[in-house]
């Protein structure tokens, strides 16, 4: 579908009918039970896919400000109803606009000539973006992913920031008498990631083009394949050069049908093919269905994609604005195209269509299906998870599974039928004991990705009835065993974020109890040259629940934590402490800790684990 309305536009408010939020218990049957053989599924933690790298959206074109200009109370629920990793979807990627439109762009004004010195304007603000960015961070989000729709105006062929028109300098384009702007728009995009750095949200993925293969009366740009490679491998070089470490994204392609030709152009280009980590296209005009050959070792995001008819918030109603439908499409998505990421366009938004999860209008917020279809996912597979084999012998089951980084499993399960099914689940090279805690999320008409009754597994397998049209996420607990290797690998050798230090998160609500038992396991995640990641995972092995926790180690060989999400930190020499956010502070009895700390951090000659934790006073076994 062809977006016409991406430009900013008046507010339009709507009489909407006060909707109350209920909170109903819904008596669910997730019951042991013998499943025919048709609704036998197989997960097989011997067969991997893709990485995940998580679920987002976008607050561009001034919706951003517009929530920034709400009420705290108003902020925090819809805030809530998009980060948050207990209540609401638990979104980990957030896609900025870099403005190419003179009002709002950091280079307004031509120097003259693409060689001369450019001034830079930064407000700080950016649409209210920089204010979401540092909302996102607040919740753990670490993802921040800008894309400019079209170089400012007098970078190309047709004098206009919107309306089509190419790069120039680009091969094939008209000649500009100015001359070539190539380096001068890679330059200006660093310089865009220089300024999200100095405002403590640095950029982690870094675009240059917005459906590069359409025109209209908004910001945009047409670039072929060719030419979008080749501007790639000017990008690439100059972020290098700046030190900046974002990974770079091409191409934000409009349609899934006509990525193909765009990726192989990347593929063909040894500069571009080098450059970027992640190739990127929308769902309009053809969702993504089928894998994009020849990416390799890059990932493949679907950057933006929704409707644009009258406002619809049902779960299923059959149209394709339902909860139901895009569960459909993110599972095709993910298991039919190899998706790393999966965004939707708005996250919330005062309009009146479907561009959104989350509507606004005055004190009212109305979350919607295709909010809740997300949750599904994006709350229980978070990024760096696996995506491991997964298949059904009924085909009313769409059915796919992951191990995510702190051993845990998600099984997420979508019945289109319009009766319930009782399935058995064969759980296969998982590494799991005979009593695993299997605990089920729904999300249908009547419940909101809500927690039911837990079951466990028997035998290697376990059983449960699905409801009719509706989304389930099964979450396997401590199923044990090492994190996958996933099939393609990692791209690119990381690089690290670059940060200002580490940043401190909202204080944690909860008072540390002393004393604790408890296991920890630490691993690299990632290494390269002077930097890595790490997680942890931790388990409290007592039998009564923390509230409120601070985790004590130190570093053997004076490594240094340079960001870190799921928690606050401070490190004085290799001594460091983490204490738990203001959403993390509870492990459950004999349970493992949602929504575990990670980092990132640098060394200098051996990088060693740490040998020893102690958690609120207590020693830790280490696993």
């Amino acid at each position: 579908m062809m977006k016409q309305h991406h430009r900013r536009r008046p507010v339009v408010f709507s009489v909407l009918i006060g909707i109350a939020l209920l909170s109903v218990v819904i008596n669910v049957s997730f019951f042991q039970q013998r499943a025919s053989a048709a609704s036998a599924v197989t997960i097989n933690g011997a067969t991997t896919y893709q990485t995940m790298d998580g679920f987002g959206f976008s607050e561009a074109f001034g919706q951003a400000g517009s929530l920034q200009n709400l009420s705290s109370s108003e902020q925090k629920q819809i805030l809530d109803l998009l980060y948050s990793p207990t209540t609401g979807a638990g979104f980990t990627i957030l896609r900025n606009l870099l403005p190419s439109a003179s009002g709002s762009t950091i280079e307004p004004n031509s120097p003259g000539n693409p060689g001369a010195t450019p001034t830079y304007r930064w407000d700080g603000s950016s649409e209210g973006q920089i204010w979401m960015s540092q909302q996102a961070k607040n919740y753990g989000v670490t993802q921040l992913y800008g894309d400019a729709w079209s170089a400012p105006g007098y970078m190309k062929t047709n004098g206009n920031e919107a309306n089509g028109g190419t790069l120039c300098g680009a091969p094939g384009a008209s000649s500009c008498s100015t001359g070539d702007w190539r380096q001068a728009y890679a330059n200006y995009l660093v310089q865009y990631a220089k300024d999200y750095q100095s405002a403590g949200v640095p950029l982690t993925e870094l675009g240059a083009f917005n459906e590069l293969n359409y025109t209209t009366n908004y910001s945009s740009m047409i670039m072929n394949p060719t030419q979008a490679a080749d501007f790639i491998g000017t990008l690439g070089s100059a972020v290098r050069g700046a030190g900046l470490s974002p990974k770079i994204v091409c191409c934000d392609v409009l349609g899934w049908s006509s990525a193909q030709s765009y990726a192989t152009g990347l593929e063909n280009n040894a500069a571009a093919n080098s450059s970027f980590s992640i190739f990127s296209s929308h769902g309009y005009a053809g969702g993504p269905t089928f894998p994009i050959t020849g990416l390799g070792s890059h990932h493949a995001w679907e950057t933006e994609w929704s409707t644009f008819d009258n406002f619809d918030s049902a779960w299923d109603d059959g149209s394709d604005a339902s909860g139901l439908t895009w569960a459909q499409n993110i599972s095709t998505g993910l298991t039919s195209a190899n998706l790393s990421a999966f965004l939707y366009w708005w996250g919330a938004s005062n309009g009146t269509d479907n561009e959104q999860l989350v509507q606004f209008n005055g004190t009212t917020v109305v979350p919607t299906g295709r909010l809740w279809a997300f949750a599904n996912y994006s709350r229980f597979i978070r990024p760096g998870a696996v995506r491991i084999g997964a298949s059904s012998g009924d085909n009313n089951l769409q059915v796919s599974a992951y191990k995510n980084t702190n051993g845990t499993t998600s099984i997420v399960v979508l019945n289109t039928a319009n009766n319930a099914i009782t399935a058995s689940y064969s759980l296969q090279n998982l590494g799991v004991a005979n009593g695993t805690t299997v605990t089920p999320y729904l999300t249908n008409n009547s419940s909101h990705t809500a927690q039911q009754a837990s079951t466990s597994v028997n035998g290697g397998s376990f059983s449960t009835t699905i409801p009719a049209r509706s989304l389930v996420t099964y979450v396997l607990s401590g199923t044990g065993g090492t994190t996958p290797t996933p099939t393609p690998t990692q791209g690119a050798t990381p690089t690290p974020t670059p940060t200002q230090g580490v940043t401190p998160t909202p204080t944690p609500t909860s008072t540390p109890v002393s004393g604790a038992s408890c296991s920890v396991h630490y691993a690299v995640t990632n290494q390269w040259q002077g930097g890595f990641g790490a997680s942890l995972t931790i388990t409290n092995t007592g039998s009564t629940a923390i509230n409120g926790w601070s985790l004590k180690f130190s570093f053997p060989n004076g490594q240094t934590i340079t960001q870190l999400w799921n928690g606050t930190v401070t490190q004085s020499g290799s001594a460091v402490t983490i204490s738990n956010d203001s959403y993390n502070g509870s492990i459950p009895a004999g349970g493992t800790l949602n929504s575990p700390p990670g980092f990132n951090g640098s060394w200098a000659g051996s990088n060693g684990s740490p040998t020893a934790f102690t958690l609120n006073g207590a020693a830790c076994s280490v696993v």
